[in-house]
């Protein structure tokens, strides 16, 4: 059984990895885990003992499939609570991060597969993020920031890259939403902003940074 503290640093390294697929530095770790380096380095030892993950010097820290398993156990935790805490006790998308963060460290399987059950098995979050099954398996969807469409008459916002309370409130105030039909009118070409019209009736715009942040699909 991992502490809280572990599960954290592995779930972290996942993320920070693309999944498991590449190798992430101390810093980036520390950096975001917002730690020391000398903390990141007794973690990485811990965790390498315990063979979850690999370290190599001037490498960087690769997770291993014993570690990605682990990770994806804690992800799929999260991902189930903050769908729990928005479709049943009514949370905004906003505000479940951090009460989902607490959540996920129940060591309980059987209280996960019933929530999973009760909740009659989601496969997205409510902010679009896929969550695992029981064996860990993820159903990817193919997906690209909304910066990146041209002239694209049919686009659906399918999830959010990085969902700060703050990102999700103004995604809220100006009627965006996971599901959302999005027309792209005009682009500035001096920042790179767009003006939208968002399910056919209402006009918005939307800076560079926040279209780089919002991960639609274009069915054809």
């Amino acid at each position: 059984m991992l502490s809280y503290t572990e599960e954290n640093y592995l779930k972290t390294i996942y993320h920070l990895s693309d999944s498991g697929t590449k190798a992430v530095s101390t810093s980036e770790i520390a950096e975001s885990m917002n730690t020391k380096a000398a903390s990141v380095t007794d973690m990485i030892k811990k965790l390498s003992g315990k063979n979850l993950i690999a370290y190599e010097k001037y490498y960087g820290v690769k997770i291993t499939k014993q570690g990605r398993t682990e990770a994806l156990t804690v992800v799929r935790k999260h991902r189930l609570w903050e769908t729990f805490l928005v479709n049943k006790l009514k949370f905004s998308w906003d505000e479940v991060h951090d009460v989902a963060e607490q959540l996920e460290h129940i060591q309980s399987p059987l209280l996960i597969e019933k929530l999973d059950e009760f909740l009659e098995y989601p496969t997205v979050d409510p902010h679009g993020h896929p969550i695992p099954d029981r064996a860990g398996k993820i159903q990817e969807i193919r997906q690209v920031p909304l910066s990146e469409c041209y002239g694209r008459k049919k686009i659906v916002v399918n999830s959010v890259k990085h969902g700060s309370p703050s990102f999700l409130q103004y995604l809220s105030k100006i009627g965006i939403y996971i599901g959302a039909g999005i027309a792209i009118l005009d682009r500035v070409d001096f920042d790179g902003s767009l003006e939208v019209l968002i399910d056919g009736k209402k006009k918005a715009f939307i800076s560079n940074e926040a279209a780089q942040n919002l991960l639609v699909t274009t069915p054809h």
